[in-house]
Parts: structure tokens; sequence; C-alpha cells
């Protein structure tokens, strides 16, 4: 299919929009059950997140150990990774890879976008068109659309003026950039934006940080990972893969805390921090206690911590000041994994521009203005994340049972039963959608979860003649409320993050991730197949009378 010139109408009997990490594996679990299969994807390759982030700098912060497919493992036991976390050309390569291995290219349409997806009630279809002028038919519409796929740019004055380059970490070149003898502003100090300042700074001329919330960011730790490491991940690969699988991050070298950061000593619960910091690595520090993200106290303890080593790092102590976070607590927004992310600001070429402090006024022709002074640039490095989640979902015209729009059932919130389905969408499913782990778990365990949950389904629907299956509405009203109880249990509602929608103007504010552990999640979504699809609305064929 990728090589050949679409027909302008097909029929299939399952369509998925996107070829990343979500978007392959249902390709393959779906194929392997005998279903024709259509994907869209609208990069000129698989990948995803990590087709399009080829920024400089960006890397993973899950272990890659942990951070790839699980359900071949000759998949598992013929890779091998280079460094304990891998960067964005190794991932790529190994998406590659498997695209290859399990011949998913032929079931892809690339260079492709979704324009809208329309449900027939009278014969249970969806039809989808694209920006080719072309549509296919299925019955069931598998949404892999990735949580973090549309890049967010922030509605900035002027800056259809600028006449320098303008550039978005998430859809940086092929050939990469080059930014020798450049001015560069840099905006944002997220994830991306704390990966790419420490390899922009030695290239560029001058580095200018805007910065709107200074971020939480650990050390990676990165180093190469040694053979015995992989060879002793491979030999044990069944123990690691229920490990990971019951645990709540969805990672098996994730370690489980057992104790408050109140109950021991000031001397023991620093030991603990700087080992945890000295190894590398966010997930880690973040569970060196089990009540960081509950009691504030407790938090502050690791908040406190964290802005000690910002200051040891950062000579000039303003700048350190400015880099500290205060405005959340600790983990309550993603915390970062860094390289070198604090001492870029000990260089003479790199200066931070608090935004709290000196408004951004608008952008020039030759750079851009803050309420203190003027600054001439000749790029500008967008890093500025994401409308993340439902974003990509919402860039296309969805359309349910009766007309429903999806922008118009999400308006007030994004709203689906255990993340999978949205009332009124019968046979449409989300991978990772609002309400589920998604991305406060190891995204390749839950998109397995997700997937193997959506084909088992399809399965078992086909088996038993049932034609469609949509999520009840108070069922999903039901859940819904429960992801929400459990974020208020805990300091996340605190912060203003992409977690909550909050980095999206006009985008409503809710906490769209489940927070109650993988594990208990992977548990929950089995009981409900199990109890006959409990709080699902089956519609079987008729019967034909003879």
């Amino acid at each position: 299919m990728a090589n050949e010139s679409p027909n302008t109408h097909m029929q299939v009997d399952a369509v998925i929009v996107g070829a990343g990490i979500a978007g392959m594996y249902a390709i393959h679990r779906l194929t392997q059950m005998g279903l024709s299969v259509c994907a869209f994807e609208r990069g000129d390759g698989v990948g995803g997140t990590w087709y399009w982030n080829r920024y400089p700098g960006a890397r993973c912060d899950v272990e890659s150990l942990e951070y790839c497919y699980s359900f071949s493992e000759e998949l598992v036991q013929e890779w091998s990774w280079k460094d304990r976390y891998a960067d964005q050309s190794e991932i790529l390569s190994y998406l590659d890879h498997v695209a290859d291995r399990f011949d998913l290219r032929r079931h892809i349409q690339f260079e492709t976008e979704i324009e809208s997806a329309v449900y027939n009630d009278e014969t249970a279809l969806w039809t989808l068109t694209t920006n080719q002028g072309t549509s296919v038919s299925a019955r069931y519409c598998v949404m892999a659309t990735g949580n973090l796929s549309k890049p967010q740019f922030p509605a900035v004055p002027g800056l259809e003026r600028f006449k320098g380059a303008l550039h978005h970490t998430g859809a940086w070149p092929k050939d990469g950039l080059d930014f020798t003898g450049k001015r560069v502003v840099q905006i944002g100090t997220g994830a991306t934006g704390i990966q790419v300042a420490p390899r922009i700074a030695p290239q560029a001329e001058a580095l200018i940080v805007l910065q709107r919330t200074a971020n939480f960011s650990i050390p990676a730790g990165q180093r190469p990972l040694p053979d015995e490491a992989q060879q002793e991940f491979r030999a044990s690969f069944p123990v690691k893969l229920d490990l990971a699988l019951n645990a709540a991050s969805g990672m098996a070298y994730v370690p489980v805390p057992e104790q408050s950061a109140l109950d021991v000593t000031e001397e023991e619960r620093n030991r603990i921090y700087e080992e945890r910091w000295q190894n590398g690595g966010s997930f880690a520090f973040s569970s060196s206690f089990n009540d960081i993200l509950t009691d504030f106290e407790a938090n502050q303890t690791a908040a406190n911590f964290v802005r000690g080593k910002i200051r040891s790092i950062v000579k000039d102590p303003e700048t350190a000041e400015a880099l500290c976070p205060k405005d959340h607590p600790y983990a309550t927004k993603r915390v970062c994994v860094d390289s070198g992310y604090y001492a870029t600001f000990n260089r003479d070429n790199v200066t931070l521009v608090d935004l709290n402090v000196e408004k951004l006024l608008e952008f020039t022709e030759n750079g851009f203005r803050t309420s203190k002074k003027e600054y001439e640039v000749d790029a500008a490095v967008f890093a500025t994340g994401f409308d993340a989640i439902t974003g990509a979902v919402l860039e296309m015209d969805v359309r349910g049972k009766g007309g429903l729009s999806l922008r118009d059932a999400w308006n007030d919130a994004p709203t689906a039963y255990l993340g999978l389905q949205a009332a009124g969408f019968p046979n449409l499913f989300f991978v990772t959608g609002p309400g589920s782990p998604s991305v406060k778990a190891n995204m390749f365990k839950a998109i397995e979860q997700h997937v193997d949950w959506i084909a088992d389904c399809i399965r078992d629907m086909r088996e038993q003649g049932i034609v469609s299956i949509e999520a009840d509405a108070s069922a999903e009203a039901e859940w819904v409320a429960h992801v929400k109880d459990l974020a208020d249990s805990t300091l996340y509602p605190l912060a203003k993050s992409w977690w909550t929608g909050a980095n999206v103007p006009g985008k409503p504010r809710h906490f769209m991730i489940y927070i109650g552990g993988f594990s208990t999640y992977r548990q929950l979504c089995f009981d409900v197949a199990e109890n006959g699809y409990k709080g699902f609305h089956l519609e079987k064929e008729p019967e034909v009378c003879t």
C-alpha cells in the first residue's frame, strides 16, 4: 500500500490512524487476527513522536531495556541497545527494524492525513476521508494518534514579521540545523527545552532562553549500556516482563518505595536523594519515598533537595534562583531529565530571561522585544510542547452517532470510559486516550495493553456476532469522576501542567491521566472484558429470518 497509488475508496475491516509505536503494534495484532487493515500516517516513515522529534539532545527518559516492545521475545533477544537511555536516532532505527521485521509498511499509507471520520448509524461503519481526496470505510477505527504529536505554538504578537528562521522541536528537519555563529532564542524550558539547550549553546554565538515556568530536572546518568546488562535482561526476560506488568509504573527497574520521607532522619533522607541523584533518572528519584506526591511536607524535602542542587551548579545566584521551581510541588508536572542543563547557564554566551519578571511583548523583524529591552536574533526555536493527549484526535472532524461531534462531546472535558472509548462513538477506540495511565506509565507497556485489549475485544465481537460496542454514558461519567478523585487525593492539582491542558489557551482544565497505577488499571480492564464488557453497550447483528 505504501508504494502504490491509493484507490479513491477502500473498504477494510479496521482503519488505524497513526504509525507510531501504537499504530505499528495495532497493525501487527489486527493483521495477525486475519483482519484487513489500512493505516494512515502524515509522515513519510514510521515512528510517530520519534520520527518528528529529531532535535539535538532528544532522548528517552525511560531506560532502553524497558522502552521497547515485549510482544515478541525473539525481537527482545535480537536487538541490542547502545545506551542506558536511547536517543531519538536509536529509537527510530529500532522502530524501522520492527516495521521491516514484521512487514508492517505495506499496510500504511504515508504522507496522508485524516481530515474526517464519520460513523454511519445504519451500516455501523466508519468512513474516513484524507487530504489526498481518498476515503476508506471500516467496521473498527483505532485512533493511534499519540499523546504528544500536535506541536503547540504560543500566540506571540509579531511572530509573522520575524525574518529569521523559525523551528519547532516537534517538527525538526531531517537533515538537522547548524546554529554556528547564530544568535538563537529558545522559547520553552520543559522536557524538550531542557534537552535541547545544552546542545545549541556550544554551537551558537549566543543563546537566549525564555523561561515561563522553571521545571525540576534530574541528571539522566547517561552511560553506555554494558553487554552483560543486556544479556542478563534477555536471560530473565519473562521475569522482568512480569515485574513490569505488575508494577504501578509499568517498569521493572523502578524501585517501589516503602517508607515515608518524614519517617527517616534528614541525614538519611538526603543520603537517599544524593544516591539517586548521582545514579540518575527521574523515575528512581521520584520513587525515593512513598508520599512525595501525597504529602506536601514530604514533597518539599525532594523539592528543596533539587533546588539546592540547582543553586550549587549555577554560578550566578540570580540565575540560579530563577531556575528554581517555586510555583508547583515536585513531580506535579513532568520531571525532566538532563545532561548538563543547569551548567549550561554558566556559559558566557547563554542568557536566561525569566518571563515572570521580563514580559515578552512581541517579535520584531530582527528579534523580539521584552518589557526591559530589545534583542536581535537570527533564529527562534520553539520548545513549547504539545496539545497533549487529545490534540491530534481533535484536529480531525470526528462524528459519531447522530452526527455527534467529538469536539462538542469534549467541549467541557475529554471524557472516555477507561480511556478506551467515548459514549456516542461506537467501534471507535483510543490507544492511551484520556482517562488511561498513558504518559504516567511506560508508554510501550501502556500501548501494548491497550492494543491487546482492543484486539481481543474485536475478536470477541466477531465471534459473538456483535456489530458494535460503545461506552455507556453512565459508566463513562463514573470513570471520569473516579480519575478525578484519584488526582484530587494527590498534589497533582496544585500544578498547571499539560496533563491538565493548562499549556493550551482555551483548552478545558481537566486532569487527563489515570494515576491509580498501571498494574491496577490493567486488571480493571481485564475484569471489564471478563464480565461481558461491563460498562459498554453491545449491539448484535440482526437475525435473518428464513
